[in-house]
């Protein structure tokens, strides 16, 4: 006997039995490490801003690549200092990153802004901060240290129709405004972008998708044309192709992971623009839509997120701007010996 057909429905979840708890941190700061410079995939030394602080004018929905920067978060970067006798030093912070889901409400609690709103954006590994978007004017208000609190939301959730499909870091607000739909035995979902798994570096390998990131390298100017990875914003929705991030993220045949992209591209080997998991699973569970309004500044409804452009990493654009100058400087050259 033929399964049924039936009309696209909302996914059927467990959100009524998830747990609403709250967990906090501190604006973090921006960190250098030992030394301001840092070496990119080819062969030169830059010194840009990085991960942490307060960013003013980038946030979700803003282009992440061909920025003056690396590994830049958008709007705000919270952290937890707090040390706990049980779970060691990193207890809370790692907790913050764990129960925090992209689309948890989050509030200021003390300082200037104290009582503004915000939306959880994502979770970025290494440096382990969660990143969260407030109103422009609210971030001119908020000061370093500030501490932010998040009703976090969304761990536990499950598709209680697809039990072979993870989903992870995604909380009920999202997948509303997201609106993935049952569709014939499949899931309907809006991607912006769709590559294969080869392209995945930094973060590859870790056995736990509920902390942090992993990256798409950029290194290689074929592919980030062959695949419009020129035109990636913070907050873009994307499918990685052969990605298993059911469990860990593993690259395997057949299998689909989708994510959003949390933080800037980066000139640094096996590194780029940051995805945080959301839905992992076989192929065959899964109808992808491309759209360019596959961003979750447009779900949440923060913002409009800004048109698609393409362009092109920062060691790109200086080589290309390198050979202009060159082949500028070489015909002033002929004209003068022409003079």
């Amino acid at each position: 006997m033929s399964e049924p057909v039936y009309g696209p429905r909302p996914l059927r979840t467990n959100a009524r039995d998830l747990v609403l708890i709250s967990v906090a941190g501190q604006i973090a700061p921006p960190i250098e490490r030992g030394t301001p410079w840092r070496t990119g995939y080819d062969g030169k030394a830059r010194s840009l801003p990085g991960s942490g602080g307060i960013v003013l004018n980038q946030r979700i929905g803003d282009p992440c690549v061909g920025l003056a920067g690396d590994h830049v978060e958008p709007a705000v970067s919270i952290r937890s200092e707090q040390s706990s006798i049980i779970g060691g030093r990193t207890g809370p912070n790692q907790a913050l990153q764990t129960y925090s889901c992209v689309g948890d409400e989050a509030v200021v609690t003390t300082g200037r802004a104290s009582g503004a709103r915000g939306v959880v954006t994502g979770k970025h590994g290494g440096v382990d901060t969660v990143l969260i978007d407030f109103p422009l004017e609210a971030m001119k208000r908020m000061a370093i240290g500030d501490r932010v609190q998040v009703w976090a939301h969304g761990l536990g959730l499950r598709l209680t129709d697809y039990p072979d499909v993870a989903i992870w870091n995604c909380s009920p607000r999202l997948l509303a405004g997201w609106q993935p739909l049952d569709r014939d035995g499949q899931i309907l979902v809006r991607v912006s972008h769709r590559f294969p798994a080869r392209l995945m570096g930094s973060g590859l390998g870790r056995n736990n998708v509920l902390r942090g990131d992993y990256d798409i390298q950029m290194s290689d100017p074929a592919m980030v044309k062959k695949y419009d990875l020129g035109s990636l914003r913070f907050g873009d929705l994307v499918a990685i192709m052969g990605a298993d991030n059911r469990f860990g993220r593993s690259r395997l045949e057949g299998f689909i992971s989708i994510g959003v992209i949390v933080h800037s591209d980066s000139m640094v080997a096996g590194h780029g623009p940051g995805g945080v998991s959301l839905l992992s699973g076989p192929s065959s569970r899964f109808r992808l839509e491309l759209t360019p309004d596959a961003n979750i500044a447009n779900y949440l409804r923060v913002r409009t997120a800004c048109p698609p452009r393409a362009t092109f990493p920062l060691p790109t654009r200086e080589r290309r701007e390198r050979l202009a100058a060159t082949r500028r400087a070489a015909s002033r050259g002929i004209e003068e010996a022409g003079a």
